[in-house]
C-alpha cells in the first residue's frame, strides 16, 4: 500500500512538472500540412516600419531592441533586422516575377527560414489562471492567441449624455515635454496623478468635468463601451460624417501597471492619446510608433522576445488548419513576462459582437514558429 502511494505521488509530481513547463524553442526542419494565407504586401509594409524602428538602435530603446533577453533565447538584434529586409526582397521578387508569393510555401520557408517552435511558458500562465478558462486548458504545445482589433467608434465633437467620455490628449502640463523630460518631472506632472476611476468619476459632475478640460485637452467624446474599448485595443477609429476616418493612439499612460486579476473596466491604468494619421503598434513614444497592419501584426512580449520577430502562426479555423505569417510589431499591458500568449490583429470592428461573428470560427490556440533567415 505504501508502495502505491509513493508511485501515486512520484506519478503526480512528474505530471504537475510536465503540465507547468517553462516555455521552450525548440528547432524544427518540417511543418505540418495546411492552407496559408496569402498577405504578403501587407506582410512586407508591417516588416519595413518595423525594420526602420530597429535600425535606430538599441541605445533608442534598449528594452525592445534586441535578440531576446533570456538565457533560452538569445539572437544577434542584426539578425531579427536581417529577418525583415529578407522578407520585402522576396516579395518584391514575387511580383517581378508575376508569380505566387513563396511565403506561402512550406517548401520555401523551410529552405530559407531557420525555425524555433514555441512552447509555453505553463508555469507563469498557471499562476494567472483563476476564473480564466483558456489559461487553465492551455496546451503543453500551444499558445494562447488572444484577438485584438481596431474600435471602430461614434465619437462626438462636445460631451453629451451618450457620450460622457473624453480621449484625452497629453496634459497641458507636459505637451512640450519629450518622454524623458516628463519622466524626470515625474512627481509634479498631472498624467501621473490620476487613476482611470477617478478620472471617469469626475467627468460625470459638471464641474468635475470642466475641472478635467483644464488639465488635458479632450480629443474626442465617447460612450462608456467605446472609452473602455479604446484603452483596452490602445486605437479608436471614429468615422466622421463626410466619410473620413481620424484615427486616435495611446500616447503616454498614468505608470499604473495593467492588473490582469481585473476586468478592463475595473483598471487603474489609463492613456491619454493623440490623433494619428493611421493604425499604429508598438513605439516607446507616440513621436515614434510603427505603423501596422491587421492580420499579419501580433502583439506580444517584445521584451524577452525582441521586437520585430518573424512569427508563423497554424490556427484552426472552420475546423481546418491555416499558417500565417506575421511581425511581432506591438505589446501591451499584459505581455510583461508573458511567454504564454500572443495577440492577434485581427481588423476592424464596430463591437465585440461585430469582432466576434469575423472571428468564432478562429482557434483560441495557436501553433507557433519563431523565424530567422538562414545565414
Amino acid at each position: 500500500m505504501a508502495t502505491s502511494k509513493h508511485l501515486a505521488l512520484t506519478l503526480s509530481l512528474l505530471l504537475s512538472g510536465s503540465v507547468l513547463a517553462s516555455p521552450t524553442f525548440s528547432p524544427a526542419t518540417q511543418l505540418p500540412a495546411g492552407k496559408w494565407v496569402d498577405l504578403s504586401e501587407d506582410l512586407c509594409d508591417v516588416a519595413r516600419q518595423t525594420h526602420n524602428y530597429l535600425a535606430q538602435g538599441s541605445a533608442y530603446d534598449p528594452a525592445a531592441i534586441h535578440g531576446g533577453t533570456t538565457a533560452w533565447l538569445n539572437t544577434p538584434a542584426e539578425r531579427i533586422q536581417e529577418t525583415l529586409t529578407y522578407i520585402c526582397e522576396v516579395v518584391s521578387e514575387d511580383q517581378q516575377m508575376g508569380r505566387a508569393s513563396r511565403l506561402t510555401d512550406p517548401d520555401f520557408i523551410t529552405q530559407h527560414f531557420e525555425l524555433l517552435r514555441w512552447s509555453p511558458d505553463q508555469q507563469r500562465a498557471s499562476q494567472l489562471s483563476d476564473d480564466k478558462p483558456l489559461l487553465q486548458r492551455l496546451p503543453a504545445d500551444r499558445l494562447l492567441l488572444t484577438k485584438y482589433y481596431v474600435r471602430l467608434t461614434d465619437g462626438q465633437a462636445q460631451q453629451t449624455p451618450e457620450t460622457p467620455h473624453a480621449l484625452y490628449g497629453l496634459p497641458f502640463d507636459e505637451a512640450q515635454l519629450s518622454l524623458d523630460e516628463a519622466d524626470t518631472n515625474r512627481d509634479q506632472i498631472t498624467r501621473y496623478r490620476y487613476g482611470k476611476q477617478a478620472i471617469v468619476t469626475k467627468e460625470s459632475s459638471n464641474d468635475q468635468a470642466t475641472y478635467m478640460r483644464n488639465l488635458a485637452p479632450p480629443l474626442i467624446w465617447l460612450s462608456r463601451d467605446d472609452l473602455e474599448g479604446a484603452l483596452l485595443q490602445g486605437t479608436a477609429v471614429v468615422d466622421e460624417p463626410s466619410g473620413d476616418r481620424r484615427y486616435f493612439n495611446v500616447h503616454r499612460n498614468n505608470g499604473i501597471a495593467y492588473d490582469r486579476t481585473q476586468r478592463p473596466e475595473q483598471q487603474e491604468r489609463y492613456w491619454y492619446f493623440k490623433e494619428v494619421p493611421g493604425v499604429l503598434g508598438y513605439g516607446k513614444d507616440a513621436d515614434y510608433k510603427i505603423p501596422i497592419r491587421p492580420k499579419v501584426t501580433v502583439a506580444g512580449d517584445i521584451f524577452q522576445l525582441g521586437l520585430g520577430r518573424l512569427i508563423l502562426l497554424r490556427t484552426e479555423e472552420q475546423g481546418q488548419p491555416v499558417f500565417r505569417l506575421t511581425v511581432l510589431a506591438d505589446t501591451g499591458g499584459a505581455f510583461h513576462d508573458n511567454l504564454y500568449q500572443l495577440d492577434w490583429l485581427s481588423g476592424y470592428y464596430r463591437d465585440w459582437d461585430d469582432y466576434y461573428q469575423a472571428n468564432r470560427h478562429i482557434s483560441d490556440y495557436a501553433d507557433a514558429w519563431l523565424l530567422l533567415k538562414k545565414q
